[in-house]
């Protein structure tokens, strides 16, 4: 389809709406504030414009928002290896970055003089409690049991392992070096144990990071960020793993957003016994995102004028009344109605052929024609179709229409074709907005002058070419006598 004709498409679809509103009858305030009243229109009508119509439905509702993210080491599972005492580094057995290391594995030896003076400290203490185990004083074998739990306390508290303590016990020697185990599992990340390095309490020596498990932060835009909650289930896929999905779940969500992306980070904890996930890794991310029981009703019933957002309910026999309702999120195809509708009521679904904007919504309540008095709603249909009081031609200089400046001539003559002088003329064109296509709606009018003999001409700027919906009215006395609508066509190019 060219670009004209997607655009004239366009047009004709508000014209067709504008057609509806203009066959409606007897509205009626249902506000000082509102511009929307209760309408009808014929089943004739109805079949023509393609209206159609949904129920209010109350179910479950959850959403889905697809994302990116980044692979990272879960922070709760990192350590790092100090000793407690100063001291020289002999041997290193875990000589290499991303070497994978068990819990209670050896790392290194280390030389200390005051590990090893503790150590003969342990020793003389078990063996003066072997010395005096037959004593008859109580006292002297107590204070040797309690120096052999201070050394080996000590040692403990050093860091020295348990099996290296109970090696001291049965062996009775103390070693010039000690070995010092991991204290968990997983992969060295960072390694500074050297052999014949001189290391101190506050020197790391080694950061081990265990990568069972791993977190993936999301990029969640922050006008989407109020529907995630922790808990949310998670699923990733990444390149490396074609058709493999991973399961996990929203474990936190940061309460900062991002000033260049505009995004907040959504932290998902991801089970990972297989280590294929890898810190660093790039990752797509979707959240399923439970609501609960919301009452919901399809997107295109909608009628956003700018200000309010309405539904049309169906009354039953053609009649139509507006309510004006609060939406929650946009889920998929649906609105979520948070005040202003029930469920089971029935509404009108094709909400897009009726007109998006408050502005165009009044333009169009403006031709409406009012019955002859005595009319009550039962006989509005008829009232429609009742014959007018006077008739309109419209023609223009130049004709057609094009863009710039135009004379608009109107004939007005009476139900016997004699004309009709004296009368209030307004001519009335006007172009829907089309935000897909950056235009704003447009709009020129003005006041046709009587120039005798049924004949009214007014000087209208059309600011584009194209396609515009014309609106003629004329009224004598404060009493509409005729109204007519129709679209004419402008030449030049398209204000863009």
């Amino acid at each position: 389809m060219s670009y004209s004709s997607s655009r004239r498409r366009r047009l004709g679809t508000i014209v067709a709406a504008l057609g509806l509103l203009q066959f409606l009858s007897v509205p009626l305030a249902i506000g000082a504030d509102s511009p929307l009243a209760p309408i009808r229109i014929t089943p004739e009508r109805r079949q023509l414009i393609g209206l159609k119509f949904a129920t209010v439905v109350r179910k479950d509702v959850s959403d889905r928002l697809e994302t990116t993210g980044n692979i990272e080491a879960d922070e709760r599972l990192q350590g790092y290896v100090q000793t407690r005492f100063d001291g020289w580094i002999e041997q290193v057995f875990a000589n290499s970055t991303y070497q994978y290391v068990r819990r209670g594995q050896p790392l290194f030896t280390i030389y200390s003089p005051d590990l090893v003076s503790t150590e003969n400290e342990y020793l003389l203490a078990i063996d003066a409690r072997k010395r005096v185990s037959n004593s008859s004083v109580a006292d002297v074998t107590a204070d040797a049991s309690s120096l052999i739990d201070s050394a080996a306390e000590r040692l403990k508290l050093w860091g020295v392992s348990p099996r290296e303590i109970a090696r001291l016990e049965r062996e009775r020697t103390v070693r010039h070096a000690v070995e010092i185990d991991s204290p968990m599992s997983g992969y060295i990340v960072e390694r500074n144990a050297l052999p014949n390095m001189y290391v101190q309490p506050d020197t790391r020596l080694f950061t081990i990071t265990d990568l069972s498990k791993v977190w993936i932060y999301a990029a969640v835009f922050q006008d989407e960020i109020g529907k995630v909650r922790p808990g949310d289930p998670a699923i990733v896929t990444v390149d490396a793993y074609p058709g493999t999905n991973f399961e996990g779940r929203v474990d936190f969500i940061e309460p900062q957003i991002d000033p260049m992306t505009r995004t907040a980070k959504v932290r998902c904890e991801f089970d990972n016994p297989k280590v294929q996930l890898l810190p660093g890794m790039f990752a797509h991310v979707a959240l399923d995102l439970p609501m609960g029981e919301q009452i919901v009703i399809p997107d295109t019933a909608v009628l956003r004028t700018g200000t309010h957002n309405v539904a049309f309910i169906d009354r039953g026999d053609g009649y139509l009344t507006p309510a004006e309702i609060e939406l929650g999120p946009h889920v998929g195809d649906e609105f979520i109605v948070l005040k202003g509708l029930a469920p089971r009521q029935q509404i009108v679904s094709s909400a897009n052929f009726l007109i998006d904007s408050e502005s165009q919504l009044q333009a169009a309540a403006g031709a409406f024609v009012s019955p002859p008095p005595g009319v009550g709603a039962n006989a509005a249909g008829q009232a429609a179709d009742a014959a007018p009081q006077a008739s309109i031609e419209f023609t223009s200089d130049p004709n057609p229409l094009v863009r710039g400046h135009n004379k608009v001539i109107v004939t007005l003559r009476d139900s016997k074709d004699a004309p009709i002088s004296g009368a209030q003329m307004t001519v009335s064109f006007y172009m829907a907005s089309m935000p897909a296509m950056g235009m704003a709606a447009m709009r020129a009018q003005g006041v046709a002058d009587d120039q005798g003999n049924g004949v009214y001409a007014a000087n209208i700027e059309l600011p584009s070419g194209g396609t515009w919906s014309l609106t003629i009215t004329a009224s004598k006395d404060g009493t509409t006598i005729a109204s007519k609508r129709l679209d004419v066509s402008a030449s030049g190019s398209m204000a863009m």
